[in-house]
This record gives C-alpha cells, sequence and structure tokens, in this order.
C-alpha cells in the first residue's frame, strides 16, 4: 500500500495554538489537581495573565499577535490567589476509579471498568464510597445481585471514602500523556524524595 506524503487540508494541525495548554499552579506552587492535571487553554492562560490574576513562569516558543502586541504562550502559571484545595472528595465515577487506581477489586483487570455495589442494592446496599468499587465487566456479571459469598468473590482491599490528598497522591501515579518539559519542575516538587 502506497503511503501519501500530503496532507489533506481539512486534518488539524496537532501543533496547532490550540495544543498549547498552560500548566495551572496554586499560590503555594502545587498543581491544582494531579488527575486530571489543572490545565488551561493558551488563550485563558493570556487572559488571566492580562488581568493580572496569575503570574507566568514558563512560556512556549510559540508567539501569538494582536494587531499590537506580540505575546508568547504561557505554559506555566501560577495564580496570584491561593485556592482552598476541597475537603471532601467528591464521590464521581472518576475518583472512584482513581481511588481503585483503575483496577477492577476482584480480580485485577485494568480493562473494560465499571463499577459494582459490595453489598447488592437490592440486598439495601447504598451507593457510597464505602460500598461501590471498581469492577471489570466480567466480575460485574459473574457476581451479579450476589453477596461476595454467595459469588465466591473476595476484594483486594476494603472500600473506603479517599481523602483529597490521597486521590492527589494516587494521581500521581497516572501521568497525563502529554507532559512538557516546562512542566516537570512543577509537578513533583512536593514529592518526598527517595533515599
Amino acid at each position: 500500500m502506497l503511503q501519501s506524503t500530503h496532507t489533506p487540508s481539512f486534518i488539524r494541525n496537532p501543533t496547532g495554538l490550540r495544543d498549547h495548554p498552560a500548566l495551572v499552579l496554586n499560590a503555594d506552587f502545587r498543581p491544582l489537581s494531579y488527575l486530571p492535571l489543572s490545565l488551561w487553554p493558551w488563550q485563558e492562560a493570556i487572559k488571566a495573565a492580562i488581568l493580572d490574576r496569575v503570574m507566568v513562569l514558563a512560556e512556549y516558543d510559540t508567539v501569538v499577535h494582536s494587531p499590537t502586541v506580540e505575546i508568547r504562550i504561557p505554559s506555566v502559571v501560577v495564580l496570584r490567589d491561593y485556592v482552598r484545595p476541597a475537603r471532601t472528595s467528591a464521590f464521581t465515577r472518576f475518583n472512584l476509579f482513581l481511588r481503585d487506581e483503575f483496577t477492577c477489586q476482584y480480580c485485577g483487570a485494568k480493562d473494560h471498568l465499571t463499577f459494582d455495589h459490595v453489598t447488592p442494592r437490592s440486598k439495601g446496599g447504598r451507593t457510597t464510597w464505602e460500598n461501590v468499587v471498581a469492577s471489570c465487566g466480567p466480575c460485574n456479571l459473574h457476581k451479579g445481585s450476589k453477596t461476595l459469598r454467595q459469588a465466591g468473590m473476595t476484594l483486594r482491599r476494603r472500600p473506603l471514602r479517599p481523602s483529597p490528598e490521597e486521590l492527589r497522591n494516587t494521581g500521581r501515579k497516572f501521568p497525563p500523556n502529554h507532559l512538557h518539559e516546562s512542566w516537570m519542575d512543577y509537578l513533583y516538587w512536593d514529592a518526598e524524595l527517595e533515599a
């Protein structure tokens, strides 16, 4: 099969200006969140810099133009005002998967994840941090509306409500697909150093 070196005009350029996100740090120089990583589109970062809501710490080599001004696109910005982190973790599907490290809590599979009520809802189980776990499709089907004992299954670990700090620390194990080199000094500076 012949491969064409011609790129049709309707295919978007992946290195276009829309693909220059800015890493957003809180006033204490920590990312607002690790997973998902706190990123703003370049337009928001420039707007916040012009309005003096952020300080620009690093920039891309790429520039944008207005009729009178040329601006380098920010790659790392820090908020001027501190945003207090949440005291509790939102009970969302994403945070549930993050708590369970994107792993089935019955067999350890990492594909086809859904969630399962440990004590089935049909038997009075509630939809809470302490009763819902990440589960692969096959384990979820096998367990169905049975208890763990009835299904002959065990949990890898007991489900508990995670603190926001625990979710942040777990999120560090799953870096995003794209990490610009200018972000590296700001992502893990608060991690403990190994001896």
